[in-house]
């Protein structure tokens, strides 16, 4: 579900930063993966947007942390893989490298990342060696470049994979296996990559040569995919500065450095505030409410932090700003002090002291102002919209006409939840604030429809929800897929690894599965980003594409004692989400690596697939398919998924303002706030939250100093491509509902034609283009309003 100029600047960056959230496009997008990540489920760099970290939508309050988008791209230079009997076609091609220290696995051949042996200690050496070789790669393209895909776009390719490979796994561990000297290593390095790449986005013979090949006469007889290759690297060429002057482009250069400092800081600081909240409770009446799943959870918190005899019942227990246990907290904690004391600290994140993001924020803002006048732009804004489909204005456009159809029925959503709070006797109902409104929303929702999603969580159990969310994808896509754990190396004994395997039986694609939350060392939130992309160029036979590879990462509670991990609804959600974004990787029949899977696909379409697969999960057969009880294998009872299917829309136009507030806010950041101005970004926050937010934010709200999205992942100007993406994604799910979703052949066949538009194209084809492919006509908000209850069904 970027993330860089949101795109940002070049194919040729983007290749290099993959996704992790959402998608990159260029080599700008390589620059800029800093950091990406999800929030609920899930999408600065100007990186890959590959990273797609989820949006901040959640009922109560969003912990949608922004994932680093690692910047990378894709080519080695020379030719480089190791086939392995093992594989239908080779994954990841690596050249040689002559000064190749010995022993370190990042410079060494391999057909699935060493991801379990590498260290900090490899990071400085390896990449300083490799960026060494590239250069040399780079020099001698340079020398020999024709405007020809042969000696120019093949050999680009194999530069930008080679570092976004290597790039990205080290970027990826230090997502989920964060620790200092990790940390130290990438930051040590960080500015040579920039350097290198900022040097390959700024070839004036690569630019050159490209420009060359779109006035050459042969122009018309390239395919759509190289068509759409050459003109997305021009594009990202002048947005990378090769047309700046001398003077202009060394002060580009060091914006650029400083801004890949900055958002990498801002992250950095968002982690360790989340990570050092903790609160020891000893008296179980202060947390009275809490669900078992969450009280098991906080004792496991206690353990790890050295209170070895702590149990669930008997604590201690430690609550943490970690999404489980903060959630948990917000929804069903009775203690309103202590909902208060968690919310508070949770806005407030990375807002004060050392860990202070507040003249971070500034400076980014002014940079990527300065950035955006270099480049001949008014504000940053429009330097983002130039690799979208939306401009500023339809961006706006559709923001605005969802705010006024969510702002009645948000108005009404809190005078429900007074109501109903003053009908319980609760002593805040006149004074409803924050802290409140995640508890009493979930017990009106209980009271409402009976359900809660604490005593749901047997029917979700983590192993069941991948076997339905499989038997869909076979249903839909004609895929089979199994477990391979033993076949690629892992960071840690609860990922799991797949291969997903064609109806002939051929393997095309594989991916990795981390679905445990580890407060200690993994980022927070939810993201799927590429480890290898689908190539051409990469064949190790010279005849079959090097096959993607591509991991899914989330954060939902782990197993306790004997039990499996045991889902909330929105876990669930979070999941077939995540998946939706591997599939586009994962299923792409694009042959050029450059565009192949989410790359080079614009950053507001990037969200269609991710979105689309939500929808199943309110699917009847393919919901009770999966929810089992864990012990009884009993079925969800047929009147709780009713409930559920009515629950989708409950307190829709609040949820919708939420979101439209951050996209709103993001757009406004961007393109008319001045930094050191009479407005601080807090004055902006509230001015936009007055036509956003029935109840406004709370005096102390420093939401911005954690918003990641923005300020260390790819969606700078672009956080509004969450709305664009859901309205391309319901249109999409629609064509569904008009084919018959009881039709299991219609299904089938408009599922065929879903994987062989959507999800097959890849960025070889404008998105707005695939979308009329699909569906036959341009996409229209009906659907996606009439999904949230926001617009009557026809009779």
């Amino acid at each position: 579900m970027n993330h860089r100029s949101l795109l940002g600047a070049l194919l040729i960056m983007n290749v290099l930063m993959a996704p992790r959230i959402p998608l990159g496009r260029s080599i700008q997008p390589l620059l800029k993966r800093t950091s990406s990540h999800s929030l609920l489920y899930s999408k600065t760099p100007k990186h890959f947007p590959k990273s797609h970290p989820c949006p901040l939508w959640s009922s109560s309050f969003s912990f949608c942390l922004d994932i680093i988008h690692r910047s990378t791209s894709p080519l080695s230079f020379s030719r480089s893989f190791t086939c392995s009997s093992s594989l239908s076609a080779p994954l990841m091609a690596s050249s040689p490298l002559d000064e190749t220290p010995e022993g370190n696995p990042l410079l060494k051949d391999f057909d699935f990342p060493p991801f379990d042996v590498v260290e900090a200690k490899h990071v400085r050496p390896g990449i300083r060696v490799l960026l060494k070789k590239l250069e040399v790669d780079l020099e001698e393209l340079e020398r020999n470049v024709e405007p020809s895909w042969p000696k120019l776009v093949e050999p680009l390719e194999r530069i930008l994979d080679r570092l976004s490979v290597v790039w990205g796994i080290v970027n990826h561990l230090k997502a989920v296996k964060d620790n200092p000297d990790l940390r130290s290593a990438i930051e040590d390095v960080q500015a040579e990559k920039v350097k290198f790449l900022l040097r390959v986005g700024q070839s004036k013979p690569i630019y050159n040569a490209f420009k060359a090949i779109r006035e050459s006469p042969d122009w018309q007889t390239l395919s759509d995919a190289r068509k759409r290759i050459v003109e997305n690297q021009i594009k990202e060429a002048v947005l990378a500065g090769v047309a700046l002057e001398d003077d202009k482009r060394e002060h580009f250069n060091k914006i650029e450095q400083e801004l890949e400092k900055l958002s990498q800081k801002f992250d950095e600081n968002v982690l360790d505030a989340t990570k050092k909240f903790e609160k020891l409770i000893t008296d179980k009446k202060e947390i009275e409410g809490l669900p078992a799943t969450a009280l098991g959870l906080a004792a496991q918190s206690a353990v790890s932090k050295g209170h070895e005899n702590a149990t669930a019942g008997n604590g201690p227990w430690v609550i943490t700003l970690d999404a489980p246990s903060y959630m948990a907290v917000m929804q069903h904690a009775q203690n309103r002090s202590l909902r208060e004391e968690v919310y508070q600290a949770y806005v407030k994140r990375a807002s004060n002291g050392d860990l202070d993001n507040t003249e971070i924020i500034d400076q980014i803002l002014k940079l990527r102002l300065e950035k955006a006048k270099l480049l001949n732009y008014n504000n940053y804004a429009e330097v983002s919209m130039a690799t979208k489909m939306a401009t500023v204005d339809k961006a706006q456009e559709l923001l605005e006409k969802l705010r006024r159809a969510s702002w009645d029925p948000a108005v009404q959503d809190l005078e429900d939840l007074k109501k109903f709070s003053k009908g319980q006797g609760a002593p805040e109902a006149d004074d409803l604030t924050h802290w409140d409104i995640g508890f009493w929303s979930e017990r009106l929702r209980e009271s409402k429809y009976d359900i809660n999603e604490e005593e749901l969580r047997p029917y979700f159990s983590l192993p069941k929800v991948m076997d339905g969310l499989f038997s869909l994808a076979k249903t839909l896509f004609g895929i089979e897929i199994e477990q391979a754990d033993g076949l690629a190396p892992a960071w840690n004994k609860d990922v799991r690894f797949y291969r997903v395997k064609d109806s002939s039986g051929s393997p095309i694609a594989y991916f990795y599965f981390d679905p445990y939350s580890r407060p200690s060392e993994k980022r927070q939130g939810a993201w799927m980003d590429e480890v290898l992309a689908r190539s051409r160029v990469l064949s190790c036979d010279g005849t079959s594409a090097r096959l993607p590879v591509a991991h899914m990462v989330c954060n939902q509670t782990p197993p306790v004692g004997d039990k499996p991990s045991l889902m909330t609804f929105r876990e669930v959600e979070t999941v077939f989400h995540e998946f939706g974004h591997a599939l586009q990787h994962m299923l792409t029949k694009e042959d050029e690596g450059l565009v192949a899977g989410i790359r080079g696909i614009e950053w507001d379409a990037v969200e269609l697939p991710s979105q689309f697969m939500e929808n199943w999960c309110y699917h009847r057969e393919t919901l009770m398919g999966f929810a089992k009880h864990y012990e009884t294998g009993e079925s969800l009872p047929e009147d709780i998924y009713l409930k559920l299917v009515a629950a989708r829309t409950f307190r829709a136009g609040t949820l919708s303002l939420r979101q439209l507030r951050f996209a709103s806010l993001d757009l406004e950041l961007h393109t008319k706030y001045v930094p050191g101005g009479s407005e601080s970004v807090y004055d902006v926050d509230r001015r936009i939250s007055e036509r956003t937010q029935v109840l406004p934010p709370f005096p102390e709200d420093r939401f911005l100093c954690s918003f990641s999205h923005i300020f260390a992942g790819g969606y700078a100007a672009g956080y509004y491509s969450y709305k664009w993406a859901e309205v391309l994604s319901a249109d999409a799910f629609s064509a569904f509902e008009d084919a018959g979703l009881d039709d299991i052949k219609a299904v089938k066949e408009t599922g065929k034609r879903f994987r062989e538009s959507i999800l097959a194209l890849g960025g070889g084809k404008a998105p707005s283009e695939v979308f009329v492919q699909f569906r036959g006509r341009e996409p229209t908000p009906d659907a996606l309003l009439r999904h949230n209850g926001l617009l009557p069904v026809a009779s």
